[in-house]
Parts: structure tokens; sequence; C-alpha cells
């Protein structure tokens, strides 16, 4: 018997080719005037390079190519819709690494322009006032935008809209999109949506670009400050999105803070305090130190000093040339190695994610310190230092990513169109359908993904709603980066995601595990749900009870390595089996493409025990209805009809209804992992 419990939730109802690669359809690259600028010929016109995650001059392919112009204007602008969804210490971060790259652009003969506000007014208003004194000839237009191709589907707008923007204008220059190619790929197409067969086509990577001699600098235009970090958080805060005004602060909240407060006494709270899983702040604070912001622990600043702490990083474990870099290093490593290899992802991450370093570089310095240890020779049994290891194994796994979600972007073969969305600098994929009407987010259980909702997305849409369906960070297509994957992880990835991308309160469906964590969601974010669906969910309802251990760490141990290995090769083997049986009714359900999916996704969900679910909520809970199906484990995918009635029923009773109910369900989760 499967069993779907929908639950009216309330909050206090405040509403709402290798080296440059370009688009062809965007842009024509040749020019008809030529200048010369100190005996050179270069073609007339000011080259604009708009800056966005791209924090460097190191190799950059815009700022190269745009030094064959006339002059060149970098410029990075504070758009709200960019910069409010960063954490403050990423706020930080970014000031900082603006004005280290205003010190080398002016060193490379350039300049970098800041301005804040709409980023298609901003370079549109640039397009069209730019006039530059070069030697005695004065230029007056600008030929050429470079901006560097996003997969993100806000930025990816942004980009076109800045882009029709500027084909309005009358000198209606150039856009070109660029961006830093890894490997050396021909078609993306070809792509395998398998990690492990990526690897089998030992792809060459391609090698970095040095920094551009460039020229601008001296141009008669207002360059603009870099803002104060306050100045900063007073812009965003006159600049707010409509439903994310009183919402921001939600995004700081951690939740394992929130729970601690609520459910631990206040002398465990005490001790929970002081053995805190986060990187902790360094003991002294050093001149020059890489961990610029306030709290200590966040790495940013410039390329250069970014690559003085990778080379501490990678010789973390020798004893020689104990500079502070080391130091540094070395009071970070242990709380940032809370699992093998995550600590490369843990200090760099915000740097891989400016732009501040490219992975390509990272890659190169670590294959240079590697033959350094080697006597000049790379071993084909591996790394020997667990640090060059994390570092190759983490930039080769973002660039495949990236190219996933670029290729999910060219595809039409798929059910649904698939969107990319930035969590914390890890791609995550998600699909909407529908123009109006409530908000409804579909969350997959353990081994799935957003397809998973194949039969139900469209229908509910149907109902008249707009309806989300995400797969959640670590699985899937979505990103799977080496980190600490917690119930409260995915819970914080579902609160940024309804702040970012719904923009309102929605209601949240989820399956198996699914359920659990919307579940997690409305307890500690009450405001952004309106109800919540629970298909066959997995966790329990204890008064009382949170099973959620903040003090222990829950480190991966080679037992457990080993067992996960050997649970994966019986998986291959019985996958199809076991689904089946979750699909008593309808077995023909569990298809060649179900399975091939769930097998790359490695994954197995605990199967739930829905009568005495049912029996519990019963006795704990008040305000839920449930409903009863003739179904396995999966009834939205082996009984999509009769779980997209209910869902459909349920929205439009409660639309009805919203005004007038004024309950609150209170409830503890309990779940064993």
């Amino acid at each position: 018997m499967a069993s779907l419990v929908t639950f009216l939730h309330f909050p206090s109802l405040s509403s709402s080719p290798n080296t440059f690669c370009i688009s062809p359809k965007r842009c024509r690259l040749h020019f008809k005037a030529q200048i010369s600028v100190n005996g050179t010929q270069k073609p007339a016109g000011v080259a604009v390079v708009w800056l966005k995650h791209d924090l460097r001059i190191d190799d950059h392919p815009a700022l190269l190519a745009a030094s064959n112009h006339s002059a060149v204007v970098p410029i990075y602008v504070f758009d709200h819709r960019i910069i409010s969804r960063f954490p403050e210490k990423m706020q930080e971060t970014v000031l900082i690494a603006l004005q280290d790259l205003r010190s080398s652009l002016k060193d490379k003969g350039a300049n970098l322009m800041i301005r804040l506000g709409n980023a298609e007014y901003v370079i549109q208003q640039l397009v069209k006032e730019v006039v530059t004194s070069i030697a005695l000839l004065i230029v007056q237009f600008v030929s050429t935008v470079y901006a560097e191709e996003e997969v993100e589907y806000g930025l990816r707008k942004m980009t076109d809209s800045v882009r029709d923007t500027l084909t309005a204008t009358r000198s209606s220059p150039n856009f070109v999109l660029w961006r830093t190619p890894f490997y050396d790929v021909k078609s993306l197409k070809g792509i395998p949506d398998s990690y492990d067969e990526f690897t089998k086509l030992r792809l060459p990577v391609t090698l970095p670009l040095s920094p551009a001699t460039l020229t601008g600098r001296n141009m008669e235009v207002d360059w603009g400050p870099i803002p104060t970090f306050n100045d900063l958080k007073q812009f965003i805060k006159e600049n707010p999105c409509k439903m994310e005004e009183s919402w921001n602060s939600m995004k700081e909240m951690c939740a394992e803070t929130i729970l601690m407060k609520e459910f631990l006494k206040p002398g465990q709270r005490n001790l929970n305090n002081s053995s805190s899983r986060h990187v902790q702040v360094p003991s002294k604070k050093l001149e020059n130190s890489m961990f610029v912001t306030t709290k200590g622990n966040s790495l940013g600043g410039g390329t250069s000093n970014a690559l003085k702490t990778l080379g501490a990083y990678l010789r973390y474990l020798e004893g020689t040339e104990r500079d502070h870099y080391w130091w540094e290093i070395h009071e970070q490593m242990p709380c940032a190695e809370s699992r093998d290899g995550a600590s490369f992802t843990t200090l760099f991450g915000p740097a891989l994610f400016l732009g501040i370093l490219s992975r390509r570089r990272v890659y190169f310095e670590a294959l240079k310190y590697k033959k350094e240890r080697d006597s000049g020779f790379l071993s084909p049994f591996g790394y020997s230092s667990s640090t060059i290891a994390a570092t190759v194994d983490s930039v080769c796994s973002m660039e495949w990513y990236l190219l996933v979600a670029l290729k999910s972007q060219l595809s039409d073969d798929r059910r649904f169109r698939i969107r990319i969305w930035r969590w914390k600098g890890y791609l995550i994929q998600y699909t909407v359908v529908g123009e109006e009407g409530p908000a409804t987010l579909l969350v997959h259980g353990f081994g799935a993904f957003l397809e998973h909702y194949r039969d139900n997305i469209r229908a509910i849409a149907e109902g008249g709603n707009r309806v989300w369906a995400i797969t959640l960070l670590g699985f899937g297509k979505s990103e799977k980066p080496n980190i600490e994957y917690t119930e409260l992880v995915w819970a914080e990835m579902l609160r940024d995601f309804i702040i970012e991308v719904v923009g309102e309160p929605a209601h949240l469906v989820g399956n198996s595990i699914g359920g659990y964590i919307i579940a997690i969601v409305a307890r500690l974010w009450p405001a952004l749900v309106k109800s919540v669906v629970l298909i066959n969910s997995g966790g329990n309802v204890i008064p009382g009870y949170s099973s959620v251990l903040f003090a222990k760490e829950r480190r991966t141990s080679g037992a457990s390595w080993l067992g996960a290995k050997f649970l994966l090769f019986y998986l291959r083997l019985t996958l199809k089996d076991i689904v089946k049986n979750c699909y008593p009714s309808k077995t023909e359900r569990v298809d060649s493409w179900l399975i091939d999916e769930m097998l790359r996704a490695g994954m197995r969900d605990p199967i739930s025990d829905s009568k005495s679910t049912v029996a519990m909520l019963k006795e704990h809970c008040a305000g839920f209805i449930v409903k009863e199906l003739d179904a396995g484990h999966c009834p939205h995918d082996e009984v999509p009809g009769e779980v997209n009635s209910i869902i459909r029923e349920w929205i439009v009773n409660l639309s009805s209804k919203l005004p007038a109910v004024s309950f609150n369900i209170r409830y503890k989760i309990h779940v064993d992992v």
C-alpha cells in the first residue's frame, strides 16, 4: 500500500575551438578599420570586457582577444540580481578580489571600471558614452563587447538581455561570448553522461594563457570607486527583489544553528558550539593572509596570492619551506578535511567560483608540483600526495559537470527543458512548467532525479499551477562535490531555491527521503511553505526528539568506503529487480531508461513502511489528510494519474480556503540513516 499525506502549512502568512570559444550566432569577428598605436596595427574601436565570474587577468581568453583592440575597458557591474544572492562572506571576498584585479590591470596597462546598477543599462550607457584619448587620436565607439558564456539560467537570460539591448543601439557593437576550455572537446553532444565513461576518453587538457598587455589605463573616463562593504550592503538593501526583502536573513540562517537553539538544552548547546564542524578562525591573523574575510575562513584576494596558497596546499605534507601560507593552510586543514579530499573544495571553492583562479591553471600547477616531487616524471599509478589527488580530481570533476550542464542546454530530446541554478558554486539541474497559478516544488527520493516526476510535472501544471522539479545536490546530473552530505545541507539548498528561483511560498511535494527533507524546510522556515505533500515519506514523527548529531564528525572510514564499493557492485547486478519491487502493480514502468539513470546515479532508497508511518502521523499530528493507493514506494511514477489528481485537487481546495484557515502544524522529525 502506498500512502500520500498532505499537510496544510501556514507561515505568518507573509506574501509574497580550444583557447577561445565564441557563439557564431551572436557576433562577427571582423574589423574594417585599423588604427596605429605605438607603431602597431590594431582594430579600430574600444573593446569592453564584462567581468562576472572571471576576476583575474591570468588565463583569460577575452582579455587576450581584447588586447588586439585600440583600447580595453574591463568592467564589473554590481547588479543586484547577482550580488544579492551571494552570502555576506562571498560579497566581502568579491570586494577584495576587485581591489587586487584593478591593481593587476593597471600593471598591464589597463584599469577596471566599477558600476552599481542594472547590467543592461550600465553597459548600454558605456557603449554610448565612452570617449577615449589614445595619443592624438580620438576613438568614439565601442566595437566589441566580450562576455563569458554562462550556464546558469538566470545569467544566460541576463546576458541575452544585455546583447539585445546593445543591438538596439546605433553603433550595435559585436557581442562575443567566450569561455575557457579545459578539455579539447570537439562537440558537446559527444560528452558521456557517466563520469567513468568520460574519463576513459582521456581528453587532453588545454594549456593556460599568460596575461596580455593591454591599453586604456589613461582613457578619459570615470572608472568609479570600489564600494566599501557597508556601501554594498546599503545598495542591496535599497534595491531588493519584491519577495526577497523579508527573506534575505533566512539565507544566512544555518539549519544546524536553528536546531541547536530549539532542541538542545543550554549545557548541550555550549558543548556542541565548542566542537563545531565549521572551519575555524586562525589563532593569529597574519599579514597578507589569504583568508580574507572578517571571519577569516574564506580564501580570496588575488590570483598571485591564491596560487601561492595553492602551492602551500600541494606541499601540505612537506616539512620544508614553511612560509606563512604553509602555516595558514596547516591551521585550516583539520577542519577543512571533513572527508578525504574535501579540503580542496572547502578552501579553494570561492576562488574558483569567482574566477580568481582558472581550473586549468590549478590543474597544471598540481601536475608541475607532482613532476617536481617525482624528478620530472608522472607516475602511471596515480598521485602520491593526497592534496595533489584532491586538486586534480576536483577541477576535472567540476569541468565535466560544466560540460554536462552546457550539453543540457543544447539537447532537444529531453522530456523537459533543463535549466541550471548555481548553489554555493555547484551546478544544480531543475525544470519549470506553467505560466501562472500556485507554485509547486517536486522533490525526488534517494537514487532519483527530477525526471522521476516525468508524468507528473506537466499534468500538475495543466491543473493551473506553476511546477518546479529539482535534482538535489549529489544526485542525477546535478553536481556531486566532495562535501559532507546531510539532510540539513539538502534542506538549506531547497530553502535557497525557493527564495532565489521560485520567489514565493510554495506547495512542497516529496517522495521518500525527499518528503523528509521538505518537512525539515517547512519546520525551520515556515514562511516559505504553503503546504506539504508527503509521498511515502522517509522519517519518523516523534515529539521532543531530533536525530541530528551536531557534535559528531561524520567522516568516511575505510571500511565504509569499501562497503560502499561492494554495495554499488551489488546494485548494478540487482537494481532492476529491486526497483520492480517498488512498482508492484505496474512493473512495466521500470523501463531501461529508468534503470540506466538510477545506475548512473548509484544510490538506493530505503523502503518505508507506509502503514506504520500513517499510524504514527495519526497519533502525533493534526491537520492532515491521508490518501491510500494500490501502488508501491513510488506511486507518483507507478500510478501518476491518481497522484496527479490528488495533488491538483489538494491545491485547488487549499487555495480556496487559505484566507480562512489559521492553524499550524508542530511536530518533531526523526530518521535513522
